[in-house]
């Protein structure tokens, strides 16, 4: 059935005005199309992001994102985060500097693709060549403990010492740096043991003079590495440590 002159001419003027209502640019789709693209790159960079960020900036950037909608309230209410524990460990040894007589905190956090890592001096911990603890070690440790127990990640204790050989008369108990770093590593858990830290949640171990305090993450341990780290009084004193560090769930 065709249409009558009236409708055709009414049809002719409404396709006309279409027509001409049509706006310059580019289409409607396109917008939705470039946010979809925006969205997959900024995905792809936060995944590039992920690959190599420490887990503490991690949890930092996702306890900042849990701010922003509104979800922070249910954070608070869990155990303490690695971003938690930095921030709480790092308050620590700021009010242990504060104690010191010479101004300077007998530890200090570090963070790591490992996790949170409080380091403390085995020149302030330990006798020299014992695995005995000085009097003073006792209560550095009682003041890291509250963070452990608030926490719920594994905690490895690690021993460590300089390169220089262990004198004659210690080497019947400790044959190499390798047996007095593990005997120290052992001596701390069984303090955090004695001050009701869960043994199932406690790792210990020694390492030697074979993690240097200084040495990069992507340098590989060799002969001439070592050395390099304790060529000065001042490095092998630093190397002369002991590690409690809570561990990155991925670092287990």
């Amino acid at each position: 059935m065709g249409m009558t002159p009236g409708e055709k001419k009414a049809w002719n003027k409404g396709f006309e005005e279409g027509v001409n209502s049509v706006e310059e640019g580019l289409p409607g789709w396109f917008g939705t199309f470039a946010d979809m693209m925006t969205l997959l790159f900024a995905f792809f960079v936060l995944l590039a992001a992920i690959s190599t960020i420490d887990p503490v900036k991690l949890q930092n950037m996702a306890d900042s994102m849990g701010k922003s909608v509104g979800t922070k309230e249910e954070i608070d209410n869990q155990a303490m985060s690695l971003g938690d524990i930095h921030k709480a460990a790092t308050k620590m040894v700021e009010e242990m500097g504060k104690d010191s007589e010479t101004g300077e905190p007998p530890v200090e956090v570090t963070t790591s693709p490992k996790g949170v890592t409080i380091g403390i001096s085995s020149d302030i911990s330990f006798e020299p060549g014992s695995a005995t603890t000085k009097p003073g070690f006792l209560e550095i440790l009682k003041k890291i403990v509250p963070t452990i127990e608030e926490s719920y990640f594994m905690i490895a204790v690690e021993g460590h010492t300089d390169s220089d050989p262990l004198p004659k008369n210690l080497r019947e108990k400790y044959p190499s740096n390798w047996e007095l770093s593990g005997a120290r590593s052992a001596a701390v858990v069984r303090l955090l043991i004695g001050l009701e830290v869960d043994p199932v949640r406690l790792q210990s171990v020694g390492y030697g003079e074979f993690v240097p305090r200084d040495k990069n993450t992507a340098e590989i341990i060799t002969a001439d590495l070592i050395q390099k780290y304790n060529s000065t009084p001042q490095q092998k004193s630093r190397n002369r440590r002991v590690e409690i560090t809570f561990l990155a769930p991925n670092a287990l």
